[in-house]
């Protein structure tokens, strides 16, 4: 059967609702830190927490898409799976890097991605303590508060940033700085900010030159994929060496610039982030 992708018109559509609800959810989450955070639940681990600001910001991020679009689909992080007959699903992360905004560290941001058909087509990532605004489109390109941008040339391995994160369980961290201290010598530095969406944001608009990540879920990246796609850039989520029991084969989150992507892959394998 062949797949029905939403025009480019109508992938600037889903971009700009994106980004509308996103502000609003931003607006939501600073004013509840003013207020004072609770942390309402643990996920994966102790440390692995839950605001309430968390589970505020997604319900009104899915008031707002289901307000305007009825029919659509939705898988947020907080809460349970909408179904939808309009072959859109809106993919949505109240607050990524939920820590951070615990401590009152700027980065953080509300990620509202949109897909059709399986294939990610908008995404739009408002930052809450930063005052930033990452928004692309399928066929439209990517913008920095309305300004177009696009991925660095990506230098040799030895020169280049690399943005990362760490997992809530304990055997996935082990894992995660094993492969991170055989990755360190290879490249210029690493970096880890606490936010999915924004390192992968840092790629696209040439402020880092990769990123890798294992096990950050679709809720973290899918927006922030758009954007870097729409920079020029190249996304996957590949096979990785963990072993764990339940973990996916497939797992390695990785963000690049097109030109530096094989060798990047390269580094990673030999440092046993790739399988």
């Amino acid at each position: 059967m062949r797949v029905r992708l939403v025009s480019a018109v109508d992938a600037a559509v889903l971009r700009d609702l994106a980004v509308a609800v996103a502000h609003e959810g931003a607006e939501l989450a600073r004013r509840m830190r003013d207020e004072g955070v609770d942390v309402a639940d643990t996920k994966s681990s102790a440390t692995d927490v839950v605001t309430r600001a968390d589970r505020a910001v997604e319900q009104l991020l899915r008031d707002r898409l289901l307000g305007e679009r009825p029919d659509d689909a939705i898988l947020g992080e907080e809460g349970d799976d909408h179904a939808g007959t309009s072959g859109v699903r809106w993919i949505l992360d109240p607050i990524d890097g939920t820590v951070n905004y615990l401590y009152g560290i700027r980065d953080c941001a509300v990620s509202v991605a949109a897909e059709q058909d399986g294939v990610l087509v908008a995404g739009a990532v408002v930052g809450i303590g930063a005052d930033v605004e990452y928004a692309a489109a399928l066929g439209h390109g990517a913008t920095r508060n309305g300004t177009t941008i696009s991925v660095r040339p990506s230098p040799p391995v030895a020169q280049r940033l690399v943005m990362t994160g760490f997992g809530y369980r304990p055997e996935v961290r082990t894992h995660q700085a094993r492969c991170l201290a055989l990755l360190l010598p290879a490249v210029r530095d690493i970096r880890r900010i606490g936010s999915s969406a924004l390192d992968i944001c840092h790629v696209a608009d040439g402020s880092a030159d990769a990123y890798v990540e294992e096990g950050s879920q679709p809720w973290d990246w899918s927006a922030a994929a758009v954007v870097l796609r729409e920079a020029g850039g190249r996304f996957d989520v590949l096979a990785g060496t963990m072993e764990l029991e339940g973990w996916p084969d497939v797992a390695v989150v990785v963000a690049s610039p097109s030109d530096g992507w094989d060798s990047f892959v390269e580094v990673l394998r030999e440092t046993g982030f790739v399988a």
